[in-house]
Order: C-alpha cells, then sequence, then structure tokens
C-alpha cells in the first residue's frame, strides 16, 4: 500500500473533525446570539455610531463661531467618561443662565456626549448654559442605572451652579430619541411623588427648578414596541432586552416604568416637542404624547410636518441641519427656550 493511501484515512478523520468543530461552532455562536444581547447589541451599536459620526460632520458646517467658555469632562460620578458632562456657555456670560441639559440618545445601547457637542454650542451661543451628559449605556449597565446616574448628574450641576454659571431654579431637560425618554422618565418623577417612589428615586431637583422639557423624537410608551415592525422594532426590542436585563423584558417592571405616558400629570413641566414625517416614532410615539399632555393641560409646542411635506425628516431629524426644517426646528426651539423667561 503506498504512504499516499495510508494517509488517507487520516485526512478523511481531519475532514470530519474540522466539519464537527465548525458545526459546534456556529451552534455556540447561534446559542450566543439567543442567549445573550450583548451580539445583536455590538452589531447595532457600530452602525449607530458610524451614523452618529456622520451626522456630526454635517452639524459642524453649521458650527457657531459666538466665542464660549467650554468646561469639559467634568466627573459627577465615580464610572469615568461614563459618568462625565461636558458644559458650554457664552463667553461674555456674567452670571447664570437658563440651563438646558441634554441627554443624548443611542437606544439605550449607544451614544454619548461628543454627538451632539455641535448642538449644545449652537444652543449656548444663542445665550444658555448647556450640559451635555453622558450615562453608561447598556448591556454594560442595566435599568435603572442610566437614570440614577442621571439623577446623580443634576445634584452635580446645582452644587457646582455658581462655577458652571448654571441657573439652578431654571432647568431644563432636553433629548434625542431615547434621551428624550430618560428626559421624560426624570420630568416625570420629578412632578409626581407617586411616580418616583415606584421606581424608587429620589430626585435631585424639585418641581419648582424644573422649568421646561425639550423632545425630539423619543419613546413615552414602551408597551408600543413589542409591535413595531420590521428592522427597526427588532432592533428597539434588542436594545430594550440589553438595557432592562432580561429577554423577557415586557413582563419586568422596568418596562411599565419606562412608558411615562400614563404617569405624567398637569403638573408636568412646559413642554417643546417634534418628530420628523419619515419618522416611525412620530405618530405612534411623539403625536400621542404630546396630546396627552395637552389634554392634561400641559403648554406643549408641537413642531410636525405633514406627509407631504418637501422634506422627508427622519429620526433625530433635528441634527441634520442641512435640512431647513432642521434649522428652522432649532430657530423654534430657540425662541422656546428664551420663552421661559419671560
Amino acid at each position: 500500500m503506498s504512504r499516499a493511501r495510508q494517509h488517507r484515512p487520516w485526512i478523511r478523520r481531519r475532514s470530519s473533525i474540522v466539519g464537527l468543530s465548525a458545526l459546534a461552532l456556529g451552534v455556540i455562536a447561534a446559542l450566543v446570539w439567543t442567549l445573550s444581547p450583548w451580539p445583536a447589541t455590538l452589531l447595532i451599536r457600530s452602525l449607530f455610531e458610524s451614523e452618529a459620526a456622520k451626522t456630526v460632520e454635517e452639524m459642524q458646517r453649521h458650527a457657531t463661531d459666538v466665542p464660549l467658555t467650554e468646561t469639559m469632562n467634568q466627573q459627577y460620578g465615580d464610572a469615568g467618561e461614563n459618568t462625565s458632562l461636558d458644559v458650554f456657555s457664552p463667553a461674555d456670560a456674567t452670571g447664570p443662565l437658563t440651563t438646558v441639559v441634554w441627554i443624548h440618545g443611542g437606544a439605550w445601547i449607544s451614544g454619548s456626549k461628543e454627538n451632539i457637542t455641535p448642538y449644545a454650542r449652537n444652543l449656548a451661543a444663542e445665550g444658555f448654559t448647556v450640559v451635555a451628559v453622558n450615562y453608561t449605556v447598556a448591556p454594560e449597565a442595566v435599568y435603572p442605572s442610566a437614570l440614577d446616574e442621571l439623577n446623580a448628574a443634576l445634584a452635580y450641576l446645582v452644587d457646582n451652579a455658581e462655577r458652571l454659571q448654571i441657573d439652578p431654579d431654571n432647568i431644563v431637560f432636553a433629548g434625542d430619541s431615547a434621551g428624550s425618554q430618560l428626559s421624560a422618565q426624570l420630568a416625570t418623577a420629578i412632578t409626581n411623588p407617586d411616580y418616583a417612589t415606584t421606581i424608587g428615586l429620589t430626585p435631585s431637583l424639585t418641581a419648582d427648578q424644573l422649568a421646561a422639557v425639550v423632545l425630539n423624537c423619543g419613546i413615552y410608551d414602551v408597551s408600543e414596541i413589542p409591535n413595531a415592525p420590521g428592522i427597526g422594532g427588532w432592533g428597539f426590542r434588542i436594545a430594550l432586552w440589553a438595557y432592562i436585563g432580561d429577554k423577557d423584558w415586557s413582563a419586568q417592571p422596568g418596562d411599565a416604568q419606562m412608558s411615562v405616558i400614563d404617569d405624567v400629570t398637569a403638573d408636568f413641566p412646559r413642554t417643546w416637542i417634534s418628530g420628523g414625517n419619515a419618522d416611525p416614532l412620530t405618530d405612534s410615539q411623539s403625536k400621542v404624547f404630546a396630546e396627552r399632555l395637552d389634554k392634561l393641560g400641559v403648554d406643549t409646542t408641537t413642531v410636525f410636518y405633514p406627509e407631504d411635506n418637501a422634506a422627508q425628516l427622519p429620526h433625530e431629524y433635528q441634527f441634520h441641519l442641512d435640512f431647513e426644517d432642521a434649522r428652522s426646528a432649532f430657530d423654534s426651539t430657540v425662541a422656546f427656550l428664551h420663552s421661559i423667561d419671560d
């Protein structure tokens, strides 16, 4: 028997081993994808981060040239960069200013304060102190860690108000997407003591200190997410699995607690709310929440667009300043913020 023929059984055996190994790895990979939110979360996060970088470039084309005072990377907690914030105010400001605390979006699983830096600078140039806040995203931390961190950030801002030119009695929460949900949740806790007790939060601000909220493209009724169609619905379900910390997230207390639409009261602060006409969350979330606030008698400013609007405005359209409608929404936001002092 030739040496080549002697080796053929070994070749076949090695091929079988390789095939079985590949199958085992495939099974393990499939199990990981179904048993942990991490693989899908990291995929979604990478896509979000790529789009966020492009959006920042777009905002930079519309950057202000007004001189600003910038106090960067202030540590409000002990989690390093995750619990840091940046503060922007006009360089010629001589005292405390109406203070906009902006909470970034990213489906609770991505994003950072740097994603909104150009927008924060543009707002500060209009005569405000603007704070961009980081918080620990999921799955690195699960609900209600982000809420607790943001509450700690508010306490830090009050304690350092004079140094940072913050008016502790004139604070506005603002956010985009998941940041709007977090802003609305914090505002509900501050203005509804029963809700604060339910979620186990002792607010760092009183209702008198919270002047208003600015809500862009947010989620206010999480119960709608299980039925959301398409890739977007799948992405939100993965994000909530990561954020709430359980695959069966809709059966967890955090699911009901995140949905503030039934917990807001007439004491909810005056509100500016908007969403794009091409954003699927506008009809199902933003408009419904605006109607709820209006029914309660909350002073509500809405900025929505007809289906046949000249531009199709996507989720978080307000950052796409190449759109005329986005620039108009910015002007509307500024007018709303200035009206707080009137």
